[in-house]
């Protein structure tokens, strides 16, 4: 499971996300221990500038964020065609 601490990371975290249900963005508090998100940290860029971190361990949901508003859908589409180009020169995610 993934988790962030910023707002802008976990609405593209909603948006990106696979499957046709509805996006849903949830506060969490970890149970257990966590670590860095390889894909938007160390491994690719130096340091942790989305605050983006992932867990084996139970997420308990705190509540669920009702009125946050996402991107617009060209700005979407702009991100999805930017991770096909990725895909296509061989970047894809590390796990």
């Amino acid at each position: 499971m993934y988790l962030t601490e910023t707002v802008d990371a976990v609405i593209w975290g909603a948006e990106l996300a696979r499957g046709d249900a509805k996006e849903r963005i949830y506060i969490v508090k970890p149970t257990g221990d966590f670590e860095d998100d390889p894909n938007v940290t160390d491994k690719k860029f130096k340091g942790n500038p989305t605050k983006s971190y992932r867990t084996k361990q139970p997420l308990k949901i705190v509540a669920e964020a009702i009125n946050w508003n996402g991107h617009s859908p060209e700005v979407l589409q702009a991100m999805l065609d930017n991770l096909k180009k990725l895909e296509k020169v061989g970047i894809k995610a590390i796990e």
